[in-house]
């Protein structure tokens, strides 16, 4: 008889773990978030506000002082140049003359090479000051770092002809 109430038992156990409590259970029908296109771009407006005055007029200053020290630079290339066209061979006075034009020409893009250094300092300097830099400033940088660099690539393609011409 105990092993009839054991057995019962144990039936019992068994019949009641199969079934299931009344509970209502999450859908799984699609939600309404899972019916946008996760490929359709996010629109990314940055607001870009103008350049701060004083960087703009510092940017204006650096911007003059390459123009101004290219004029010299094409004057002082203009002689090298001429130097370097009626030069003798390497050791002559001639070449000698030449290569001290194109030292001087060298020279004179010094106001160039400043001015595109402090236009990188600038940037450098608000990096490390701010952590970033406002979209207008940084517009205002590059453009200002790309019009005295387009000046310095210049004045570095006339002095390597300069030294092509002169053999070195």
């Amino acid at each position: 008889m105990r092993t009839r109430i054991l057995l019962a038992l144990g039936l019992l156990g068994a019949a009641s773990a199969c079934s299931t409590p009344d509970a209502t259970y999450p859908s799984l029908a699609p939600r309404p978030q899972e019916a946008i296109d996760p490929r359709v771009p996010i629109p990314n407006v940055v607001r870009v506000d103008p350049a701060d005055p004083n960087l703009s007029a510092h940017l204006a200053a650096l911007i003059d002082q390459a123009q101004s020290g290219d004029q010299a630079f094409q004057a002082a290339a203009a002689n090298a140049e001429r130097l370097a066209s009626s030069a003798g061979p390497q050791p002559s006075e001639s070449w000698v003359a030449a290569q001290q034009a194109l030292s001087a020409a060298q020279e004179a893009r010094g106001p160039t090479v400043q001015a595109l250094g402090d236009i990188d300092g600038i940037a450098a300097a608000a990096l490390q000051k701010q952590g970033g830099i406002p979209a207008g400033n940084l517009a205002a940088i590059q453009t200002a770092a790309d019009k005295v660099a387009a000046i310095d690539d210049a004045e570095a393609s006339r002095i390597d002809a300069i030294e092509k011409r002169l053999g070195l």
